[in-house]
């Protein structure tokens, strides 16, 4: 029997609220290497906030965040600098700098962060534009792009840097389903052709299952649920398989009504 791939994130019995309200409330994740997570959940849930814990832009109320082994919530800022050039971030709206073309979009780490040459640089940007299918628009202004194109950027942008590890916030939002199934290939193939792990937050169930080796579900602060696709879509969990099949009778709603 083949030995567990070693985890590269691991969150142990993480706390989180602002002020009175609770966010996350007892938090336990493991993430192995080269895993695709998805992670679910309502609106609100919380799912971008354990992303953000991840790149230690936020800190837990209580518990611990790991990457690697490492201790993020104890890192200095210099010393997360370094680990966040080994993580990849595509965001939910691809939050490209309208005022730079695409290629200077993706050469700006790299100009800001390596000492690689000009004619480096672009090998790098040409490379991963060639990943994503864009090679054609690397002179192109974001504000000349499609929704699919942006986003597709996105993607070219969060690998630049080779990460070890990738955290997609929403890839999906504000596509149409047939894009969206392309996006949700991209981020298979990308994960399989680098080698990263992904960890990616979406409230879309078809994407989830395309992408996903491993399913996570967020609800009321806690991780419920931490399984293969196959065995999530068989949860015997009446909140996961209310969420799965989109029914409005079941505890979702009722525990919101009566909250």
């Amino acid at each position: 029997m083949s030995a567990e791939p070693p985890p590269i994130v691991e969150l142990r019995d993480v706390h989180l609220s602002f002020g009175e309200t609770k966010v996350l409330g007892g938090v336990d994740l493991c993430v192995t290497e080269r895993a695709r997570l998805t992670v679910l959940g309502q609106s609100g849930s919380g799912k971008s906030t354990l992303l953000r814990l991840i790149l230690g832009i936020l800190r837990p109320s209580a518990g611990t965040v790991f990457f690697k082994g490492r201790d993020v919530t104890k890192m200095s800022r210099r010393r997360l600098n370094r680990i966040r050039q080994k993580i990849g971030m595509v965001y939910q709206y691809s939050a490209l700098i309208s005022s730079l073309n695409v290629r200077d979009n993706l050469a700006l780490p790299l100009e800001e962060l390596t000492r690689m040459t000009p004619a480096e640089i672009d090998q790098k940007v040409d490379e991963k534009l060639e990943m994503v299918g864009m090679s054609d628009v690397r002179d192109k202004m974001p504000s000349e792009l499609s929704g699919g194109m942006r986003k597709r950027i996105g993607l070219a942008r969060g690998i630049i840097m080779d990460p070890e590890l990738i955290l997609y916030d929403e890839p999906g939002a504000g596509l149409d389903p047939v894009i969206t199934s392309v996006i949700d290939e991209l981020i298979v193939s990308l994960s399989e052709k680098i080698g990263a792990t992904s960890i990616i937050v979406t409230h879309e169930m078809g994407s989830a299952f395309r992408i996903a080796t491993r399913m996570a579900m967020l609800y009321r602060g806690e991780i419920i649920a931490a399984e293969t696709p196959e065995d999530f879509k068989n949860s015997g969990n009446p909140v996961v398989a209310q969420f799965i099949s989109g029914n409005t009778k079941g505890p979702i709603l009722e525990q919101a009504a009566s909250a």
